[in-house]
């Protein structure tokens, strides 16, 4: 089961890996990529049960981290960089606590190796109970998810997983199976026992967004450096795109390693 998958930049330059978030996929993360291609060979995924990747009931951070070995391995790369966003940035920090030695930089965007406390469950709920048959345009189904999902921007960017097929419009993801695990997904698993990640680190966060507290990254992170982003929220690459691309250039030239 291979991963879908875009590439920018050329293949003789370092390579760096992007991992989206939940309910993203490549896509969302084309603009960034193309910046960065001019120095690095960037390949963009598709995760599981996201974008063109493949369905399979089973998803968590274990599960997805094997997926991104794989997908290593299959490309015939020894190291890479990583830079992860909200759930791809948990599957970033959880490879690079068990494979460290396959990780040169890592980039945590808008997310803390911890468990949170919100839920999906309205969201997906409301995306289960839209009436499809009767959708005839995007532009219906935005309206109609309106109540349920108040903030314009990211109904549209749920309805990116709304595809026509054949005059008819579907799911492109599988909601039973991400309502079923977005439970792992929201938590990040027991790391008791687990040897701290001692390599480059830079975890960068939206200063309108809660998702980050600098205390929460030394135990597993220690090396790691945090930068907090003006006017952003959690989409901080899309927010503040300039800004964002700039703090992940700066870090992936550096070469030492710089403690908190």
């Amino acid at each position: 089961m291979t991963l879908a998958f875009e590439e920018f930049g050329n293949s003789q330059h370092p390579p760096l890996i992007i991992l989206h978030g939940f309910f993203a996929s490549a896509r969302n993360w084309r603009g960034v990529a193309e910046k960065l291609a001019t120095q690095f060979h960037v390949y963009v995924l598709d995760q599981r049960n996201h974008g063109a990747s493949f369905h399979h009931p089973e998803m968590d951070y274990p599960i997805m981290a094997a997926d991104l070995l794989l997908f290593i391995e299959q490309q015939g790369l020894t190291t890479v960089s990583l830079l992860g966003h909200s759930m791809g940035g948990k599957v970033a920090m959880w490879f690079a606590l068990y494979h460290p030695d396959r990780v040169n930089k890592l980039i945590i965007a808008d997310i803390a190796p911890v468990s949170y406390r919100h839920c999906f469950n309205a969201t997906i709920g409301a995306l289960q109970a839209l009436p499809l048959a009767q959708i005839s345009n995007r532009k219906q189904a935005e309206e109609q998810l309106a109540a349920a999902i108040p903030e314009l921007s990211y109904r549209q960017f749920l309805l990116q997983n709304l595809v026509l097929v054949d005059g008819a419009y579907r799911w492109r993801v599988d909601l039973d199976i991400f309502y079923q695990t977005a439970p792992a997904i929201i938590a990040f698993p027991n790391s008791e026992g687990v040897a701290p990640f001692v390599g480059n680190a830079l975890f960068i966060a939206g200063e309108l967004s809660n998702y980050v507290k600098e205390t929460e990254l030394s135990p597993l992170f220690p090396n790691a450096n945090l930068t907090i982003v003006a006017k952003a929220g959690h989409w901080l690459h899309v927010q503040q795109a300039e800004v964002f691309i700039t703090e992940v250039e700066r870090f992936l030239r550096q070469s030492q390693v710089t403690k908190l």
